[in-house]
């Protein structure tokens, strides 16, 4: 069978220590997983179900400048754990949850905040703000078998020296294996998943020349300059 265009290029991240690639399949956000980040964003931070919005695998950023994107004038930075699968299924236990997990990444959900915000208005998706180019620039990945299970741990976040972003993933509302087992509930998981788990308070915009320098404790860091 021959493709009638090119094939599209594989998103693939790094792993750490390696010189072998995780071919990315699909990109889960978990939307205001941190108590503290619902507040700031007006929202009431009682455990409700949680929700979810995607990112395209090719939005993944491996490099260390993000072109600060057109049609839009404010732009956010939200530093985020990101777990990698290596098998997936439909209806996956909580207790079993751990068991699809091949390592973890840090990341940052760069947001069209006003675009975001013209969408939820309207009542529309997000994609405009979420699913942009060069949304999701990654780290490169830390197999399990280095960091074990993570549930807790400092995830953080400097703009130009200063600290912006603060937490602890002990903090998030849905952790690890309860969000892996709810999504599986409403979508078969598959390896090559990556799922972004929230992001504690402190997000803010960000401008031309801007450096962001975060991480996660045992995982890793990410540098990015906003070119």
């Amino acid at each position: 069978m021959s493709f009638v265009i090119p094939a599209p290029k594989q998103p693939v991240l790094p792993i750490v220590g390696t010189g072998q690639t995780f071919p990315i399949h699909r990109i889960y956000c978990v939307g205001r997983n941190y108590a503290d980040h619902a507040r700031e964003m007006g929202h009431d931070p009682d455990r409700e179900p949680p929700f979810f919005f995607q990112k395209n695998p090719d939005n993944v950023l491996l490099d260390d400048i993000f072109p600060y994107p057109d049609k839009s004038s404010n732009v956010h930075f939200e530093m985020e754990l990101i777990v990698a699968l290596k098998s997936g299924g439909a209806d996956i236990p909580e207790s079993q949850a751990e068991d699809h997990i091949y390592g973890y990444a840090v990341g940052l959900d760069m947001t069209r905040r006003d675009l975001q915000g013209e969408a939820k208005k309207l009542g529309r998706p997000w994609e405009v703000g979420k699913a942009f180019d060069h949304s999701a620039p990654c780290s490169p990945i830390r197999p399990k078998g280095q960091t074990g299970p993570i549930n807790e741990g400092r995830i953080w976040l400097n703009v130009n020296g200063a600290l912006r972003q603060d937490g602890n993933l002990n903090q998030m509302i849905w952790n690890i294996p309860e969000t892996i087992s709810y999504l599986a509930g409403l979508f078969t998981l598959a390896a090559g998943d990556l799922i972004m788990t929230g992001t504690p308070a402190g997000v803010g915009p960000v401008q031309k020349g801007d450096r962001l320098h975060g991480g996660v404790d045992g995982v890793g860091e990410i540098e990015i300059e906003i070119g």
